[in-house]
């Protein structure tokens, strides 16, 4: 039984143009970003190779049809991708790697073998995917109002490379979602019930490296995070490694179809049903990996046992302010039709919760959050 990998090899560097000279960028690579990631990073450096910059393409998270319009306008071939930006590049470069891009539905509905036939590069510009150490694409698929993964070995990246200057400018709003959305990636990969004493090292570090990073923001304000950004890096690539081998549970599905209708930020999303499931985990069971997991973290944050999530909850409002459902634009009459969405889309998720969660409960922790 397969219990632990890490695919990528990681390398780390302090500057963009060191990793521009050493990785050789030019003809046959396909290099996908943003244009504000581009030209104040690779600008000056005379590239000769193929870019495409995302947000021409749509702004938010990825989805099926920005993947085809993207597709359409690759004018010559390429033999390695290149993703340096956030989890919409990442998750998408991920795709051009494979033999076969397009029709993208039919690679997520299973009709299309996922084969790689490309190099893949990923370099993460925000504090929280951990998508360059994943083997996991997430769209929205916007024709069926909802986001579902791809998970195949083929989708892993050959390198990750972590470069902290390139988060040094990420806006305060976009550090703090990608960071919250690293933490709840660690907390769900320990719980999970694939998870190893391998995968809880990775998973409980990046749990004590973001939380600690956290009670120094919190204290001094949101520049205090600038001394910090390497840690939120590699934490975040811990999680990455955790989640990578463990799996994400009910919080990411549950938020999926927040993200899909609502347009919001996965990060925020995910933060917005974080405390909510782990309530109902602990109504159903009190025991085990969640007890001490729950302990680990009420440690760190000098708390009793029973005010873990409640404490927890008032440090990362002051990181980012958590909203109610209805704030998104939640209708009640949405619960049950996320609820059943979410029972018909994320199986590979529901299958990784600590206990399991059935139609009912789901459709109380969302009635609980609205």
């Amino acid at each position: 039984m397969k219990s632990f990998m890490v695919r990528p090899k990681v390398y780390f560097y302090d500057t963009v143009k060191e990793f521009a000279r050493e990785f050789h960028l030019g003809q046959g690579d396909l290099l996908i970003t943003n244009q504000f990631i581009y030209e104040p990073f690779l600008g000056g450096l005379d590239l000769d190779c193929q870019v495409i910059y995302q947000e021409k393409y749509g702004a938010g998270e990825p989805s099926d049809d920005m993947v085809e319009a993207m597709y359409k306008d690759v004018k010559k071939d390429y033999c390695r991708v290149i993703a340096m930006g956030g989890g919409t590049v990442i998750d998408i470069a991920k795709l051009f790697a494979l033999k076969n891009v397009s029709p993208v539905l039919d690679l997520f509905d299973g009709k299309t073998a996922v084969e790689k036939d490309k190099e893949l590069i990923l370099i993460p510009t925000t504090c929280g995917t951990g998508s360059e150490v994943t083997n996991v694409a997430v769209l929205a698929l916007n024709s069926r109002g909802t986001k579902k993964g791809l998970a195949q070995d083929a989708m892993y990246g050959d390198v990750a490379v972590l470069i902290p200057e390139l988060v040094k400018s990420l806006p305060f709003r976009f550090f703090a979602t990608s960071s919250i959305d690293a933490l709840i990636h660690a907390v769900e990969s320990s719980l999970s019930p694939k998870a190893s004493s391998i995968t809880r090292l990775f998973g409980y570090k990046a749990i004590e490296m973001i939380l600690n990073g956290y009670k120094i923001i919190a204290a001094e304000g949101e520049d205090a995070r600038y001394p910090l950004l390497n840690d939120f890096l590699t934490a975040s690539l811990y999680a990455g490694i955790s989640f990578g081998n463990a799996g994400c549970a009910a919080v990411h599905a549950m938020s999926y179809p927040i993200g899909s209708v609502f347009h919001v930020p996965h990060g925020e999303s995910n933060y917005a049903m974080f405390t909510g499931v782990l309530n109902n985990y602990m109504e159903i069971k009190q025991d085990g990996e969640i007890e001490k997991l729950n302990q680990f973290i009420a440690d760190i944050l000098g708390c009793q046992l029973d005010q873990v999530y409640v404490e927890l909850e008032k440090l990362l409002d002051q990181i980012l302010p958590k909203k109610a459902l209805h704030e998104y634009g939640m209708k009640e009459e949405q619960i049950e039709e996320f609820a059943d969405s979410v029972i018909e889309n994320q199986q590979r998720l529901l299958g990784n919760n600590f206990v399991f969660l059935d139609r009912d409960r789901l459709i109380k922790i969302y009635r609980e959050l609205f």
